[in-house]
């Protein structure tokens, strides 16, 4: 709490944040007995109003920022040899570090050190003026823009504008514009020219999620930097830092979940923090942020798993139940799952693969019997039902049904055979030996009986198998193919055909899977498999089957022409012509 007396002046104040705290009063705060006005000035950590984790330790230099290694060494040596870009371009997903890291190149960029005669450093003092200024988002040279509330053209025609000024009290004048991708088109056209070659007093920091929508005119103008995601490991080391700080105790396994629930994302993960530390009086358990997050419990899985592998439906049922009535979220459970498969899967190609992850000894061992007995094509299906149910529950009006839904596919999975398994099925009924109901009391065939009926249809098709190329064409046309039947009149050249073997030459017209698409119909048509290879180069190629028509007709023609009738026809009528040749039927002259 500040008291400031009434007959004090600005310039009687030697201390700035007086001096900016007198234009922060409010009328009702002044009290008329003292002659005074009370003003109440928040500071960081004060205990009038609390901050947030995310903000409190919101990191202030390059070295207080965790899993970028890659941009503080880029911009740490930048800074120290003064060669840093007029323009760059911070991308990442949530809570990285992306404004964070725009701020702290601001005060890289104008801090003047303690003294006041500082330069240029990759490490801000955070005391002078500047630094002071930009931290609490009040410095009149640092402006941040939100570009998802100002996207028109005519709030970069302002930018534009005011670049061309120089900084009024600080070495640059730095731009900052968040989510810059929602910018419209014609703001972004806008931008170019200035962008290019901007003012040397000027520099632009531009933050956003989702890089691909900015125009590559832009990126080009720009150094880039893409944010990682924080690893889990990373993330809990810091976490734990600020629990000491905090003067909490936390449980290894509550860091692990609230590390994994963070999803890379520093923000993400302080706030759940937060909310742990204000749900738990002493020490954050493990137990409390999983019914807070409305996690699994992990002593379930295993259970679950094992229930669907073996298709037992009711038990896995009634574990969902228990596991909702607990308070997890029904999606949860399947992408819990989703996890524990893929590990099952890796566990299965490999045996030294890590253990999953928040499992006890014991639970590790029933996980390794349970990889060993599983095969890979039955992970692979269940792996894949799993990304499918979660699409299905995520647009589900009543999600727990979806997911009860999920897990009955998922136990009928588990009894369907695998490719081999059908294969050997195939191979085994190929036998003589008669396949019958035992039950139904039904006489089974004789062997010759079967044997019969298995040749049969081959006899069938051997009956209707083409004897030249041409009756593969005609085959086309009674099966209503007739793309197919042009190409193969037009575009293939025959060097040999016998029944089930054809050799062929393609122009360069053809389709490049004639011979792929030609070999699977006349396996459906005939019932048997044709060999159809195609050759570059042979001693003898035949015309196309159009062209021997065309050639025919032409000899049809000629001889036609040289008959007498038609000679004293055109002798007669010397403008005519023959136009058309048509063979007319026996019955149709009688």
């Amino acid at each position: 709490m500040i008291v400031i007396k009434k007959d004090l002046t600005a310039k009687k104040i030697n201390k700035k944040s007086l001096r900016d705290a007198l234009f922060l009063y409010l009328e009702e705060g002044y009290d008329s007995k003292s002659n005074s006005y009370i003003l109440e000035k928040t500071m960081a950590g004060s205990s009038t109003q609390y901050l947030v984790l995310a903000r409190k330790y919101r990191p202030t230099t390059f070295s207080d920022l965790i899993g970028q290694d890659t941009l503080v060494s880029v911009l740490s040596n930048g800074i120290k040899q003064n060669r840093l870009p007029h323009a760059f371009i911070l991308t990442g997903i949530r809570g990285t570090g992306k404004t964070t890291t725009a701020r702290i190149i601001a005060r890289a960029l104008n801090c003047i050190g303690p003294d006041g005669k500082g330069n240029l450093t990759p490490s801000p003092c955070g005391i002078c003026e500047h630094c002071h200024a930009i931290s609490e988002d009040r410095h009149i040279d640092v402006i941040e823009m939100d570009a998802a509330s100002r996207t028109g053209v005519d709030d970069i025609r302002e930018v534009i504008e005011a670049s061309r000024y120089r900084a009024v009290s600080a070495r640059y004048k730095v731009y900052i514009i968040d989510e810059v991708h929602m910018l419209s088109k014609n703001a972004f056209n806008a931008l170019l020219k200035t962008l290019e070659e901007p003012p040397l007093h000027v520099k632009f920091i531009f933050a956003t999620t989702e890089v691909r929508k900015i125009p590559d005119t832009i990126l080009s103008r720009c150094m880039r930097f893409d944010l990682k995601r924080i690893d889990e490991e990373t993330l809990k080391e810091h976490f734990k830092k600020i629990i000491l700080l905090e003067g909490k105790t936390i449980e290894e396994e509550a860091l692990k979940l609230i590390a994994r629930a963070a999803d890379g994302s520093v923000r993400d993960g302080l706030s759940i923090l937060d909310q742990a530390i204000a749900l738990s009086e002493s020490s954050v358990t493990g137990e409390k942020v999983r019914k807070m997050l409305g996690l699994m419990d992990q002593t379930y899985l295993v259970d679950l798993c094992a229930a669907l592998v073996h298709g037992e439906v009711k038990p896995a049922l009634n574990l969902f139940r228990q596991l909702n009535q607990q308070g997890t979220e029904p999606l949860v459970v399947l992408k819990d799952l989703l996890s524990f498969i893929h590990w099952l899967t890796l566990r299965n190609v490999n045996q030294n693969s890590p253990i999953y992850p928040g499992f006890t000894d014991q639970q590790s061992q029933e996980c390794n019997k349970l990889a060993q007995e599983l095969n890979f094509p039955l992970l692979v299906r269940f792996w894949q039902s799993l990304i499918k149910g979660i699409q299905e529950v995520s647009i589900a009006p009543f999600s727990e049904q979806a997911v009860e839904m999920v897990l009955m596919r998922l136990c009928y999975l588990s009894h369907l055979p695998t490719p081999k398994e059908i294969i050997q099925n195939l191979e085994g009924s190929s036998n003589k030996e008669t396949v019958h109901n035992r039950n139904s009391g039904v006489e089974p065939l004789k062997e010759q009986e079967v044997t019969q009926s298995v040749l049969q249809p081959s006899q069938q098709h051997s009956l209707a198998l083409p004897r030249d190329f041409k009756e593969v064409v005609a085959l086309c046309q009674k099966h209503r193919e007739p793309l197919l039947e042009g190409i193969l009149r037009n575009d293939v050249h025959l060097i040999s055909f016998e029944p089930g073997k054809i050799f062929l030459h393609l122009s360069p017209h053809a389709p490049k899977d004639l011979a792929y698409r030609l070999k699977v119909h006349l396996k459906d048509w005939t019932g048997i498999e044709w060999e159809i290879i195609v050759q570059e180069k042979s001693e003898t190629i035949y015309p196309s089957l159009q062209a021997q028509y065309e050639i025919e007709r032409a000899k049809i023609r000629e001889t036609l022409l040289n008959e007498p009738l038609v000679k004293a026809v055109q002798k007669s009528f010397p403008e005519s012509e023959v136009v058309y040749i048509d063979d007319i039927p026996k019955e149709k002259i009688a």
